[in-house]
């Protein structure tokens, strides 16, 4: 029995764009890695960008198996690489339901990254500047509890430029109440829906991906004969 060439090319072109958008995931992250704009403070609490340079770098490969798998016609190669997406759907549906039901687990992970950087006065100059940064855009003081988190040395961007925010006195000047944390993880929040649409579409992709590659092995199989491994 013949190979359907068909499966085969479409097989071979699914795999030919994960491996393009895994280059294109590396290249970006690797880039956002690098960049001088990057923020460390968010970089710790959020570490993002090196879990999109392992997506990256797995994408690619996974990409590259497959094109070998589908042009050779090897079984091996089409069976690993269709456990390989069966592993990554299990673990990208459990990382959903754990994000869509269970946030508050996923709150104070962050809560806690960023608690480690308390007192902020005994930091680096850099992790200083970009805490400054991150108050002045997220208009907060602090990181876990407030303006205490820099003791006496209040810095100022946390002084309070905008009244519609909560603010108090301190030390002669109005400074921000709102802990930087508390403003991080409700944009976490209002973004969650649109990372869980982003899963699911790489999901389906999965889907379509594993059925593919399990039709090819198994016209391999029957063209190559019962006695076949």
């Amino acid at each position: 029995m013949a190979v359907n060439k068909t499966i085969k090319y479409l097989l071979f072109f699914f795999n030919f764009l994960f491996w393009v958008s895994g280059c294109i995931i590396l290249g970006v992250s690797i880039y956002l890695k690098v960049s001088k704009d990057g923020n460390a403070v968010t970089g710790e609490a959020l570490p993002g960008v090196d879990l999109m340079i392992a997506i990256g770098v797995i994408i690619m490969l996974l990409g590259f198996l497959g094109c070998c798998g589908a042009i050779r016609e090897n079984r091996c190669l089409l069976l690993l690489f269709f456990i390989s997406l069966l592993l990554i759907f299990i673990l990208l549906l459990a990382a959903g339901i754990v994000a869509a039901v269970d946030k508050d687990k996923v709150n104070d992970w962050t809560k806690e990254r960023l608690n480690d950087l308390v007192p902020l006065q005994d930091q680096t100059a850099e992790i200083k500047t970009d805490v400054q940064k991150l108050e002045a855009e997220l208009k907060c003081c602090g990181l876990a509890k407030g303006p205490e988190d820099w003791g006496s040395a209040i810095p100022s961007s946390c002084h309070c430029n905008d009244t519609s925010q909560p603010c108090k006195t301190i030390a002669g000047h109005m400074v921000y109440t709102t802990p930087c944390s508390t403003l991080i993880i409700r944009v976490l929040e209002d973004n969650m829906v649109v990372v869980l649409g982003i899963a699911f579409a790489i999901a389906i992709l999965l889907i379509f991906g594993m059925a593919f590659a399990m039709t090819l092995y198994c016209q391999i199989g029957k063209k190559e004969g019962p006695t076949t491994a």
